[in-house]
Order: C-alpha cells, then structure tokens, then sequence
C-alpha cells in the first residue's frame, strides 16, 4: 500500500503556478475568445502574455512572472470595470461565464506569478540557464 503524499504549502502551490508557462497562455486565451471578433483593446494583452509564457520556457522564470503579474493585474483590473452586457442575465451566459474565469485566472496569475517574482532568487535562475541550455 503506497503512502499518501502530504499536502502542500500554499507558498508551493504558489510557486508551481506562478513558474508555469501554462497560465499566462491559458489566459490569453481566454481573452482571444473574449475579444477577437470585433477586435477590442484588451486583444493587446495576448501577445504579451504569450512571450511571457514563452520567456519562461527559455528559463527566465523571475523575469516572465514579472511581465506575468503586470500584464494578468492589468488585465483582471480592467475588466472588472466593464458592465456585463444584458444586465443580470448577461453575467450567467457563456460569455459571462468565460470573462469570470478570466478574471479569476488574471487575479490567480497577479498573486502568483507575483510572489515568484519576489522571492526569487537570480543567481539560482542564472545557474540553471548556464547547466540547461535551450539553444546548444
């Protein structure tokens, strides 16, 4: 019988989130399928996100959870001051549904990617680019 494994600290589930490359690509698209057709300002958000995820498999971690903690705060913060279309019924549509978990994913991603961006440490990040290199 295998033992069960014990429960992690929320500052590793932090860590986890915040050093993947998947939740800024998530992210973004969440907000191509919230704002492609007709093109909107907040379209602007998804390249940025996307070299972030992108910065990070090239093993800048710190320096892509920063890009990260911006672009994803940005993005949540502004969203949330738009007014959902059709009233209380809007909020409970697909639509609805889809810009709630981009700003639920926006708000995870700032808090995340923002404590890998402040507890990391570069010298270790250097060491590891310099051991694992993407382009040799």
């Amino acid at each position: 019988m295998a033992t069960p494994e014990p429960p992690k600290s929320i500052t590793s589930k932090l860590d986890a989130w915040g050093n993947s490359s998947f939740a800024p690509t998530g992210l973004a698209t969440l907000i191509s399928a919230l704002h492609l057709r007709p093109a909107q300002a907040p379209i602007l958000f998804v390249p940025i996100l996307l070299f972030s995820s992108y910065a990070n498999l090239q093993g800048f971690k710190i320096d892509s959870a920063g890009v990260t903690t911006a672009a994803s705060g940005t993005y949540a913060l502004l969203a949330l001051r738009r007014k959902p279309v059709g009233g209380f019924r809007g909020k409970f549509s697909v639509k609805g549904v889809v810009r709630g978990a981009a700003i639920g994913i926006g708000a995870v991603n700032a808090l995340a990617a923002g404590w890998v961006y402040a507890t990391g440490n570069r010298e270790k990040e250097k060491q590891y680019r310099q051991d694992n290199p993407r382009w040799a």
